[in-house]
């Protein structure tokens, strides 16, 4: 597979550079594609500030029909983008295509939002209005577990309000952002959206560059600390969407096998590498056997392999250093409590690792107190549940949690105590384009999606009128 090159000022361009993109089912190369060099970061900066007048000026009802164009080529090529997607990532080919499609649907929720003037007084004395303007050049920054629809956190809001955008994707996750500029060269203007591809080198040049108005990141807690340093000395904006560790709290009222899959959805889905899968399952003394059990019955029974292979339910971790590392927070866990499935590395090829749940494990331990971002979940007995609401705040992160019951009343009483930036109730990591979506305390700053998400790309200008 060739041809996978970066945009720039409307051009497909060779990178200074090339690298290889492996597949992490194969440990094989996909790809090889450009990698841009920081001359190259500096020209997409350089593009992407040049087009932004004319960009900004233009009508929201023009910005929206390019964004319904974008969507519009994503569906035309979503086979195509989703094969690709679970190749240099791993997800199964059925969740690869959902991501590629709702990528398309976040596009088009955002062009149903509109920046209207508001009117915050019209009195004798004065007029007081409020209007959003565009920064100017945005750096959207995305990760590597869901290269698609997080790219759709950003590109669509930050169109729509009149900034232009350097795209940069996820050193081992790049081949479907460059793949969508060669789409969408032509459907915007030169300049207002480039896309580059590093090898972990151009973030902090991004950050730092002078002419870029804000950074909006997705990734690790410890990397948005970096982002937000380096956006510090030109005090440019930040949306910081970090890492998390969710807690589900589990009532006694609850019925196990009915629960247990709805869970194990929310721990596994990707192979647990989602920013707001539940790491931390507080269960309640009276049914903690039975739970335990149910969920390692599902455990045992998924079925792992090459997301491109019929059946798959689960594909490999996407690296070889998140491999390593939850295969190290596994070997931990089986000495701090019981692991009663999974555990195991397949002997294959590829960054396999068979979901394990652990059992008899306290807070303290690590695969309690730290992300694993994998395939591994632990199952904490409780007796009191206020306990177990404070263990489920006791953590420097913030994302989101759920509390599971039959009687709803009693579980948004709990959700209410919970500190998070999403509390679900009998359910978790739901997101929808029209909901805000934010973290507390090391989880993250500022909001993505809904009109919330839409304000963030934009400037409050106040224009205060005598009369």
């Amino acid at each position: 597979m060739s041809g996978f090159k970066l945009l720039i000022n409307g051009e497909l361009v060779d990178g200074d550079m090339t690298m290889d993109v492996v597949n992490p089912a194969t440990e094989k190369t996909v790809a090889t594609c450009a990698r841009a060099s920081e001359d190259q970061l500096n020209q997409a900066v350089a593009a992407a500030k040049a087009a932004f007048p004319a960009w900004s000026a233009t009508s929201i009802d023009e910005r929206k029909k390019a964004i319904n164009a974008i969507a519009d080529v994503i569906e035309a090529n979503g086979e195509e983008l989703a094969r690709l997607l679970t190749q240099e990532q791993g997800k199964p080919l059925a969740d690869a295509t959902g991501e590629v499609f709702g990528t398309a649907a976040f596009f088009r929720y955002f062009t149903s939002l509109d920046m209207p003037i508001k009117v915050l007084e019209d009195s004798d004395g004065r007029r007081v209005e409020a209007h959003r303007k565009p920064l100017g050049v945005i750096g959207a920054i995305v990760p590597w577990n869901f290269p698609m629809i997080l790219m759709a956190f950003k590109l669509p809001p930050a169109l729509l309000a009149g900034n232009t955008v350097v795209l940069k994707p996820a050193p081992t996750t790049p081949l479907t952002s460059l793949r969508l500029g060669e789409l969408i060269k032509d459907i915007l203007p030169a300049g207002v959206v480039n896309v580059i591809a590093d090898a972990n080198d151009l973030g902090a040049p991004l950050t730092a560059h002078p002419d870029v108005r804000k950074i909006s990141f997705t990734g690790s807690t410890a990397t948005g600390a970096k982002v937000m340093a380096g956006a510090a000395g030109l005090l440019k904006r930040i949306t910081l969407e970090l890492g998390g560790n969710d807690a589900g709290i589990v009532l006694e009222d609850v019925n196990p096998k009915e629960t247990a899959p709805l869970l194990f959805a929310s721990a596994f889905q990707n192979s647990g590498q989602v920013c707001i899968a539940m790491k931390r399952l507080y269960v309640h003394e009276s049914i903690y056997d039975e739970m335990c059990d149910e969920l390692a019955t599902l455990a045992d029974a998924a079925i792992i392999g090459d997301g491109l292979e019929q059946g798959t339910q689960l594909g490999p971790l996407q690296n070889k250093m998140q491999f390593e590392k939850v295969k190290e927070l596994i070997e931990d866990a089986g000495k701090t409590g019981k692991i009663i499935a999974g555990g195991v590395v397949p002997d294959q090829p590829g960054y396999f690792i068979r979901p394990t749940i652990v059992r008899d494990v306290t807070d303290g331990s690590r695969i309690v107190d730290e992300e694993q971002f994998g395939p591994v979940l632990p199952i904490i007995k409780y007796s009191d549940v206020d306990d177990a609401v404070a263990r489920a705040n006791s953590s420097p992160y913030g994302l989101g949690g759920s509390v599971w019951s039959s009687d709803t009343d009693r579980a948004y009483a709990l959700a209410d105590k919970m500190e998070a930036g999403t509390i679900w109730v009998n359910k978790h990591a739901e997101l929808d384009p029209s909901i805000p979506f934010g973290g507390a305390g090391m989880s993250g700053l500022g909001t993505e999606l809904g009109a919330d998400g839409l304000e963030e790309f934009t400037q409050l200008k106040i224009i205060n009128m005598a009369k």
